[in-house]
């Protein structure tokens, strides 16, 4: 048997244009787009080299860090989770994670195949945890390793008091590890200040870079745990004391680990020189202000925010709670079908319940805010119209 060509590749590549304003990814500025059309370099060659050296350089910034082992994770934000729990645990050790919506979970599926004794400190739906909680929690499980989200997804919940958290975690001898995958550049984050282990964000978000990168960081403290472990880290892909020679972290010749996209990497590196030169203190507060603005909108409009507490809530995805009696579904088609705009629904606890509406990067602009507010309003009312009409016609 002969397998023939699919017919399908015989079309030309068709993309339509699309405002992506659900919870990532992002659109790319045109300075992004016109990177990556740059010719293919070898993964090994110097000037993807120079590169990569560049981009760890902006890493270092966004992250207000001056760790060594600072470099990116050939893949999607979940492998900056893997990396930073595969490097960090070892058989048994008590890993504790912080629960604000679905990532908590999703890091706890993931320790516990690395053999981690795992233990939950789970906030009440729709509201971040408190600092009482997590010491309560610390005091009874004494973890070795402690997860949190920074800013939560699945929720639109930003989780406060990382600095507090950072000195609890040396009291406790523990390692702090954070994932600011949906908050990093919405919100302030200094990871050398606020004692943190491990970093990881995603390059598809506020950074407006393509995805399939992931920046992570780890500190001096987290190097020589690792350099300390009794066994090799399970997984030879995650291993940062490989990756971190190929990205040229230790001062030693550099490797090859695993042929590394330089498309990728030119991408990434203009959304990061194009953030750099806005400032991280003006970029933190353009989405804070547009997230105001939304949130006030909102608030006209009638509907009602899903995170209470004005101040747990993430600038940079913003939910919104779904009104009686309306699909969201067909509130994210019409947005769709008439506007080619992305507006998501809710994900893991949220499902069914929140709009999420996304506000970072080249989206994170006053215009864009009230061209979403139209939208959604605009699609609301349709919906709402037609059952009208729906209902008399059965009459």
């Amino acid at each position: 048997m002969e397998v023939p060509p699919p017919l399908v590749l015989k079309r030309s590549l068709f993309v339509p244009s699309k405002t992506l304003m659900g919870p990532g990814p992002s659109n790319c500025s045109q300075r992004v787009l016109e990177a990556m059309s740059n010719p293919v370099l070898g993964h090994m060659h110097p000037e993807c080299l120079q590169i990569m050296d560049e981009v760890k350089e902006g890493i270092k910034y966004i992250f207000q860090t001056l760790n060594d082992a600072t470099m990116c994770i050939s893949g999607a934000g979940h492998s900056g989770m893997e990396a930073a729990l595969c490097n960090l645990i070892e058989e048994n050790d008590v890993v504790l994670l912080g629960i604000s919506g679905m990532w908590g979970h999703r890091a706890g599926d993931i320790a516990r195949r690395y053999g981690a004794d795992v233990r939950f400190v789970e906030a009440s739906f729709g509201r971040a945890l408190t600092l009482e909680e997590i010491r309560f929690a610390f005091d009874t499980h004494k973890p070795r390793v402690f997860f949190v989200a920074q800013g939560d997804s699945s929720t639109g919940i930003l989780q406060r008091h990382i600095s507090e958290i950072g000195d609890l975690c040396r009291q406790y001898d523990c390692y702090l590890v954070v994932d600011v995958v949906a908050s990093l550049g919405g919100t302030h984050f200094l990871m050398d200040e606020w004692k943190v282990d491990v970093a990881y964000t995603g390059s598809q978000k506020t950074l407006g870079g393509p995805a399939g990168l992931t920046p992570i960081s780890f500190s001096k403290r987290a190097l020589t745990h690792i350099k300390q472990r009794k066994t090799k880290p399970k997984v030879y892909y995650f291993d940062v004391l490989l990756i971190g020679q190929y990205w040229g972290c230790y001062g030693t010749p550099r490797i090859y680990h695993h042929t590394i996209s330089s498309t990728l990497l030119y991408g990434l590196r203009e959304a990061l020189a194009h953030f750099c030169a806005m400032g991280l203190k003006n970029v933190v507060q353009r989405h804070l202000e547009c997230s105001q603005r939304l949130q006030l909108g909102i608030e006209e409009l009638g509907l009602e925010m899903f995170v209470q507490h004005e101040p747990d809530r993430l600038p940079t995805v913003n939910a919104v709670k779904v009104p009686f009696g309306i699909d969201w579904r067909k509130v994210a088609d019409y947005a769709m079908r008439k506007y080619n705009l992305e507006i998501s629904g809710g994900l893991g606890p949220t499902v069914e319940h929140v709009f999420r509406i996304g506000l970072m990067g080249e989206n994170a602009t006053l215009e864009k805010v009230d061209m979403v507010l139209s939208i959604l309003n605009e699609a609301i009312q349709s919906i709402k119209l037609r059952a009208i009409k729906t209902e008399r016609s059965k009459i």
